[in-house]
């Protein structure tokens, strides 16, 4: 990548955060830090949360392929499982660091400390963003995870490729998604940029912040993600959203390249798996 490529993302990166509007927050939570990786797709769903919340915080880098995440004060002492992401932050009332793991769990937090964004007022829509959140946290994420596909490669003395099996439990996953999610433009609206998973002229939610990174991840397995039309419909209203804008892995400090997904023939570098 051209030190200019990457400097003008770097830029566009900090222009998007610096026209955001910044949250007031509240006295009791100070001095966020999140440790992640610019590809992890658990980090890309807190960073769009802070970003709808409006929350200033400090990016600390964890290589997840050099296994930096494995290492040091941050395997010691941050995150016991070994993963990302992690919030870090000051309680101003109980005088004490926090630390929040798995991405989910931190999302609900900043939800209860900074309401209003990425949370539907109706019941049985709050009900229908859990579980799509759900099917791609618990899902399909974890099936298609560099470390959960090389030890499918490795332990089965490569009889089994573990990028294909990851693959395969993706497109298992998205059929799913795709099957409810267009239930919710049956009524054939046309296409606006309100189109997201709870259906047409509605507000970004939590099954968005996950559905985007799994979309982006898919294509990185090579998935026909052209077999899923509503997801695509919904992916598209997202990327003009200024939250996902903000989040995207090439606008992080970490980013290490500005090339999009490699196409469907090319083959996926190992520095390049997602987590």
């Amino acid at each position: 990548v051209k030190p200019s490529s990457h400097t003008f993302l770097t830029l566009k990166y900090a222009q998007i955060r610096s026209n955001t509007k910044r949250n007031t927050q509240p006295a009791r939570f100070k001095h966020f830090t999140l440790y992640g990786y610019w590809r992890s797709s658990s980090s890309w769903r807190v960073r769009t949360k802070l970003a709808a919340s409006n929350i200033t915080y400090k990016t600390v880098s964890k290589h997840l392929v050099k296994g930096e995440q494995k290492e040091g004060e941050y395997a010691a002492s941050v995150n016991g499982m070994r993963q990302v992401p992690s919030l870090q932050f000051y309680d101003e009332h109980k005088k004490e660091t926090v630390t929040l793991t798995q991405s989910l769990a931190i999302i609900k937090f900043l939800s209860r400390a900074y309401p209003g964004t990425l949370e539907p007022s109706d019941p049985v829509d709050v009900g229908f963003v859990e579980m799509i959140a759900e099917i791609i946290n618990s899902g399909i994420q974890p099936l298609q995870n560099f470390s959960t596909c090389k030890e499918i490669t490795q332990g089965s003395k490569e009889a089994m490729n573990g990028r294909e099996w990851g693959a395969g439990k993706i497109k298992v996953g998205l059929d799913e998604l795709e099957r409810l999610v267009s239930a919710r433009y049956a009524g054939g609206e046309a296409e606006s940029n309100s189109d997201f998973c709870t259906g047409p002229g509605t507000s970004p939610t939590v099954a968005d912040v996950c559905l985007v990174p799994q979309l982006y991840n898919a294509r990185r397995f090579n998935v026909k993600v052209e077999d899923y039309p509503s997801l695509l419909r919904v992916e598209k209203a997202c990327r003009e959203h200024e939250w996902f804008k903000a989040s995207h892995p090439d606008m992080q400090p970490d980013a290490v390249v500005a090339a999009p997904a490699p196409a469907a023939a090319e083959p996926l570098p190992p520095d390049m798996q997602p987590d």
